[in-house]
């Protein structure tokens, strides 16, 4: 047990968990008059890409630690390590929103949640890889902007891969990508671990 309270800490998760439960409780006090919320049962609300975008990206500050070279001639099993990290970065940036959402206003079904929360933390986990840990916070950034300012996509398989974040749940193309997403980035962070 020892072991997990030093990583934790040369990871920062206090931090980046303090960060994620300021998002939640932010948006909570935003949004706790807001009657009903969400009215149509597969309509999102866009501040739900925003504040999973924002705790994807507090999270991903932890992928990397203090000294790379020390952590890469450590005598431990990093894979399932790393995995487990970029899965539970992941896990609570969704646990968060998902709370947020019971006990104020809907801003997305669940699905559409632990959909978007899975590709975020898959894109994290690979901007740890091509980055560093650093920056990790880059590529669910960049989607995040991509889907907000470009012009409507078309709706085919394409468009839908690619605005993967705004179609409503059940859209096929949009959950494979975000489950590809997270299966190759943190599949990769796993093995390679964070850029230097």
């Amino acid at each position: 047990m020892r072991w997990l309270m030093l990583y934790a800490r040369s990871r920062q998760v206090s931090t980046s968990a303090a960060a994620v439960a300021f998002t939640a409780l932010v948006v909570w006090v935003f949004n706790r008059g807001g009657g009903t919320g969400v009215m149509e049962p597969d309509a999102i609300n866009p501040i739900v890409y925003f504040v999973l975008a924002a705790s994807v990206a507090a999270g991903s500050v932890g992928l990397g630690g203090q000294d790379s070279a020390l952590d890469r001639t450590a005598a431990i099993r990093w894979v399932p390590r790393r995995a487990a990290h970029a899965l539970l970065i992941g896990v609570v940036a969704g646990a968060a929103m998902l709370a947020v959402q019971a006990v104020g206003p809907r801003f997305a079904p669940t699905e559409v949640v632990v959909r978007d929360t899975a590709g975020m933390a898959g894109l994290a986990a690979f901007g740890a890889v091509l980055c560093g840990a650093h920056l990790a916070w880059t590529l669910p950034t960049a989607w995040l902007a991509f889907a907000v300012v470009s012009p409507p996509l078309p709706p085919n398989t394409v468009g839908k891969a690619f605005g993967w974040m705004s179609y409503p749940p059940g859209t096929e193309a949009s959950t494979w990508t975000a489950v590809a997403l997270l299966v190759i980035g943190a599949g990769l962070y796993a093995l390679a671990g964070p850029r230097r």
